[in-house]
């Protein structure tokens, strides 16, 4: 019980930094996508007329290539889904656009940062757990602790007519 609350605690990040996109637009985009699997999410996303949600896509192949090419995870892009979708605001560039009368109006250009974690569904960790627990157990083999002392014999009975016949020599 303990190895599968381990691995429910491992999760996947990614985060794009900087979008160009006010953060109010953007998390309009990434609350239709929390807590649904990945190919729901990229559907989502897919037929989402907001321009963000293409930098929200971005993100989330990311995220998902993160996951299968982590060498300690192996996890099938499609046995995932969204634990949380935030998005926090960023910088904001500061512009000035001339106005009449000889006046100035400031500009302000809006950026984001967008955070998508992934975890493996609940169904992929059971059916992981079942396929662990039919696999045989695999015991270290007792041979290869028994050639160790039989390896350290033979170069003792070598040592020992060696130094027999140095004695003998002199």
């Amino acid at each position: 019980m303990a190895a599968v609350e381990t691995q429910q605690a491992q999760r996947v990040r990614a985060q794009a930094k900087f979008v160009r996109s006010s953060a109010r637009k953007a998390r309009l985009v990434t609350d239709l996508i929390r807590g649904r699997s990945v190919p729901e999410a990229r559907t989502i996303l897919a037929f989402s007329t907001r321009a963000v949600a293409n930098d929200v896509e971005k993100v989330l192949r990311s995220a998902v290539a993160n996951a299968e090419s982590r060498p300690d995870l192996h996890w099938n892009g499609d046995d995932l889904y969204v634990v949380a979708a935030f998005v926090d605001e960023g910088r904001t560039l500061k512009r000035f656009r001339p106005r009449a009368r000889g006046r100035v109006s400031s500009i302000h250009k809006r950026t984001c940062h967008i955070t998508l974690e992934l975890a493996r569904t609940p169904a992929a960790l059971a059916a992981e757990a079942a396929a662990a627990a039919a696999r045989p157990k695999r015991t270290r083999a007792p041979k290869a602790a028994a050639a160790e002392p039989q390896a350290e014999e033979v170069q003792t009975e070598e040592q020992t007519p060696e130094t027999t016949e140095e004695e003998g020599t002199e």
